[in-house]
């Protein structure tokens, strides 16, 4: 996995330093909120869905919003906004980089250190599955506003649903730079309205205020004991997106986090969910879409207009922040390289990757197609979020204790606190597997398994390249085959090699067929550190190795933009001098031969080899030149 990451429970700052706070703030609201921000949309209709058999009267209004109103409170506020948000890897958030950091303060620990790096995989996983359903949900509860307005409609929800979705992802590849300008002012109106539409019916209906009171969600609870537990499967959905305000605290730094969440989101949320549940109180008759009913028949049309706005936004923010994880996951070596495409020149963290973006449109538009409503879709969209966020709590006890050093009966506490509330909401979300819950879960399995067998996979490629080198060391190599004075051409010849003391494929191929050394010779390898970004004056080494060699180290974090031609021509130094324009590149395409009886499953190692064969360019993910690339084949057993 690289170089440990230096843990420490700083900010990074990058952001703040370079916007004011307002700025930081506006921007925060359209990308970070957008998810967690129209989960009013579903959440109450699932609660109360017929199916989950829980009577509609005042005692069982006033416990569900109980629960929702005190969720997001301890869930969100103190969990994710209070805590977590301080387990930065040098102001990066998201699972992948708390991974990073967990794995890295246990570095000592092997064991474990693989034990957290199969959890963590495991989670971002889920966080795929995640990603699968939130466009399906969050757009098709918006359209289904359209049944409200006239129930003849409803036979165009899905068609418009669809259309709508694949608009999104085909526009993917544009780049979110010109849509992005307006996500914070629509956000803004988002909560603005959804707030106002609260209070106008909490005032019909003040004594849903009773559910700020604790209290009645744990009387609810006490009451209904089973029928409580279930519930909390759909009082879930009101926790979705919880995991963006970690995720992209990179971008925008804690405080702006933490002002728009305290400052706007939760109380429009709060006020929101009150209001549905005072609108209940005085017409039952709204619970198929208590959301839409908060407002006139005469602003229902401009509600759907606004709502399915706010549900691409919120469904841009999932399908960019898996674009992200993709990307931090091949350079932690979880994935095989995929082709990347910056969508922007001047914002780094803006990409697109064509393999993912349709993989998850055809996932998307098979969920909508086979759940047919949000209803329904909330059955299987809990699951993945309540696993992705226990996974989170178990990672940031490691981070608590063993990077940051906090005494361990506190760091006990502190997190048992928090993974008994996650564990009982996963559970609940566990009964409704049936029901949907196997979709994410399918998702999930699969990518975790391509995950875990490309990373057992690289890693068995590097332990063969490295008992290779024992067998012939680099250094003796070149001086054995200096003394036969080869014939030396004019040029640099570049040899891409994972491990500095291993004889590359390339190199030993290339002599034998082509019976030549290039005047300059390098042999590079590329690393990647557990940490986000790394600076300038880390990122290349030279070592001289003998007569016209060098090996070169270029290090880069999980969240460096890779490109290895313009960062080597940066590098300036005495002894080594590169010009892109006569470099040539040797890479080797490994032919993996799977063996019985080795480090995987035969089957792993099958499709370890598949997709070795087949997924990814190294020469597009480096950004090497095509017209200066030569691939030599070799056989490796694994």
């Amino acid at each position: 996995m690289g170089e440990p990451a230096t843990a420490t429970p700083v900010e990074h700052g990058h952001g703040e330093a370079s916007q004011a706070l307002p700025a930081l703030a506006l921007a925060a609201l359209g990308i970070v909120y957008g998810d967690i921000g129209t989960s009013p949309l579903y959440t109450l209709a699932t609660v109360f869905d017929p199916g989950n058999g829980l009577a509609l009267n005042a005692f069982n209004i006033v416990g569900i919003v109980s629960l929702i109103f005190w969720s997001l409170m301890i869930v969100v506020s103190l969990k994710y906004v209070v805590l977590i948000l301080r387990a930065n890897n040098h102001g990066e958030g998201g699972i992948m980089a708390l991974l990073a950091l967990a794995a890295s303060s246990v570095k000592s620990r092997p064991r474990l250190r693989r034990t957290l790096l199969g959890v963590g995989v495991m989670g971002a996983a889920l966080f795929f599955g995640d990603s699968v359903i939130t466009p399906a949900i969050s757009v098709l509860s918006a359209v289904e506003g359209l049944e409200v307005v006239e129930p003849a409609l409803k036979t165009y929800v899905i068609p418009v649903t669809l259309a709508a979705l694949i608009v999104l992802f085909v526009m993917q590849k544009r780049g979110t730079g010109g849509i992005g300008a307006v996500f914070g002012p629509v956000m803004v109106l988002w909560f603005v309205t959804i707030a106002v539409a609260g209070i106008a019916n909490i005032m019909a209906a003040p004594v849903i205020l009773y559910a700020l009171n604790p209290l009645e969600g744990l009387r609810f609870c006490m009451h209904h004991r089973w029928l409580a537990f279930v519930a909390l499967g759909a009082v879930v959905l009101s926790l979705t997106g919880a995991e963006a305000l970690y995720a992209d605290m990179g971008h925008f730094g804690k405080r702006p986090i933490r002002c728009t969440w305290f400052g706007a989101v939760f109380p429009a949320l709060a006020l929101n969910y009150l209001g549905q549940g005072a609108l209940l109180l005085a017409n039952p008759g709204a619970v198929q879409n208590p959301f839409y009913r908060l407002f006139p028949q005469w602003a229902l049309v401009p509600m759907i207009v606004l709502a399915t706005v706010a549900t691409v936004i919120a469904s841009q923010a999932v399908i960019s922040g898996t674009y992200s994880m993709t990307m931090q996951a091949m350079q932690l070596s979880f994935l095989p390289r995929m082709n990347i495409v910056h969508t922007s020149e001047r914002e780094i963290g803006q990409i697109y990757v064509p393999g993912i973006n349709w993989i998850l449109l055809i996932a998307v538009v098979a969920a909508v197609l086979g759940f047919r409503s949000s209803t329904a879709l909330g059955s299987a969209y809990g699951i993945a979020v309540t696993g992705t966020m226990l996974i989170t709590t178990v990672l940031t006890f490691f981070v608590v204790r063993y990077a940051w050093g906090y005494n361990w009966l506190l760091c006990v506490l502190s997190t048992t606190f928090f993974f008994v509330i996650d564990a009982l909401f996963f559970s609940a979300n566990l009964l409704k597997i049936v029901d949907g819950g196997w979709f994410p879960l399918v998702v999930g399995a699969i990518v975790f398994t391509i995950m875990a067998t490309w990373g057992r996979g690289w890693e068995m490629m590097l332990a063969e390249a490295r008992e290779r080198a024992g067998k012939t060391p680099l250094k003796p190599y070149l001086a054995a085959l200096l003394e036969t004075s080869p014939t030396r051409v004019g040029g640099t010849a570049i040899f891409l090699t994972p491990n500095a003391e291993a004889v590359p494929h390339a190199l030993v191929n290339n002599l034998r067929h082509n019976r030549v050394l290039h005047e300059r010779t390098v042999f590079l390898t590329v690393k990647t550190k557990s940490v986000p970004w790394v600076a300038d004056s880390e990122r290349v080494q030279i070592e001289p190795l003998c007569a016209g060699c060098w090996h070169a180290t270029v290090n880069y974090g999980f969240k460096d933009d890779v490109d290895l031609p313009q960062t080597l021509a940066a590098y300036r130094s005495a002894d080594f001098v590169f010009d892109p324009d006569e470099a040539s590149w040797f890479l080797s395409r490994a032919a993996v031969v799977p063996k019985r009886g080795h480090g995987m499953a035969l089957w792993r190692e099958r499709i370890f080899a598949v997709m070795l064969h087949n997924v990814g360019n190294i020469a597009a993910f480096f950004k090497l030149p095509a017209n200066r690339v030569i691939e030599v084949g070799a056989r490796v057993e694994i």
